[in-house]
């Protein structure tokens, strides 16, 4: 299934997405929203079945804004440095074990808005990224192997981040991942059983029709069953938590001479199976 929310923000349903088709299904009858409650309670196996019984309405997608498909995630995990040729253009060293920091949930926003460079910035940059979807409670997993039975699904993540605030003042990393608008999500959830293999993705990001951003997820470092496994070890993953998996070489801040985001920038990122975002860049008022 591919879950999205259509509406302005704020105010969006959930929906499934029809393949083929302009409509998608409305989910309200089974889901109020696709929130941690929605995937605590069994939500998408019961999706599944009213989805087959034919229980469901349709609507038209047409017309419509897409928010991000998940609502209020209890928290967004990020992992920094885990493409080897994003390390290396970074000019760090291939970490021995994931590096882990957080990203406000309130950050998230939908796959066509506007993404706001912060007041006194002046390194805002992009990161195309594999977010993970929780789907049930994972406290200290016995190993990777027991990985896929906790994850609901996969969606496309731009881990939009201000180089300054992250790098230069204080050196704490989440203050320059936090800022409004910093995590464009979906424009689907895509659920597990439709991607067979997250490590063989291939993954995009353009700016202004430039591509600055190719490769494939099959050169993570460390595999998305191994971070669902290794973040388990120091917090208790929740239902609707997300693990942005990081990103691969090409974002501004590798290039000779860096680049940065300014307003009426438009970028556009995908990753395959996943769909595509296109988010155009303004100031913040």
């Amino acid at each position: 299934m591919k879950l999205l929310r259509i509406g302005e923000f704020g105010s969006e349903i959930p929906c499934v997405a029809i393949d083929g088709s302009t409509d998608v299904f409305d989910a309200r009858p089974v889901a109020k929203d696709f929130d941690p409650e929605f995937f605590s309670n069994n939500g998408l196996s019961e999706l599944r079945t009213s989805i087959s019984k034919n229980k469901l309405d349709r609507i038209p997608l047409a017309g419509q804004r897409i928010g991000a498909p998940l609502r209020s995630p209890g928290k967004i995990v990020c992992i920094g440095l885990n493409y080897r040729n994003h390390a290396m253009e970074s000019g760090m060293e291939i970490p021995n074990e994931p590096i882990i920091f957080m990203k406000a949930p309130n950050t998230l926003i939908g796959p066509r808005d506007s993404v706001m460079i912060p007041r006194k910035s002046v390194k805002t940059d992009w990161e195309v990224e594999l977010a993970v979807v929780i789907n049930s409670r994972a406290s200290y997993l016995n190993s990777p192997d027991d990985s896929a039975r906790v994850i609901a699904g996969y969606a496309i993540s731009n881990d939009v981040s201000e180089r300054e605030f992250q790098l230069e003042r204080g050196g704490q990393w989440d203050k320059g991942k936090s800022c409004d608008t910093f995590n464009p999500l979906g424009p689907w959830l895509v659920t597990s059983d439709e991607i067979p293999d997250p490590q063989r993705l291939h993954m995009f990001l353009e700016v202004n029709n430039h591509q600055f951003q190719n490769e494939n997820t099959s050169d993570m470092i460390f595999s998305v069953d191994h971070l669902v496994w290794y973040v388990s070890q120091f917090m208790v993953l929740e239902p609707g938590d997300i693990i942005n998996t990081g990103t691969p070489a090409g974002v501004g801040l590798g290039l000779n001479p860096p680049r940065y985001l300014v307003p009426g920038d438009q970028m556009r990122l995908g990753i395959e199976g996943l769909g595509e975002q296109q988010l155009p860049v303004i100031a913040t008022p």
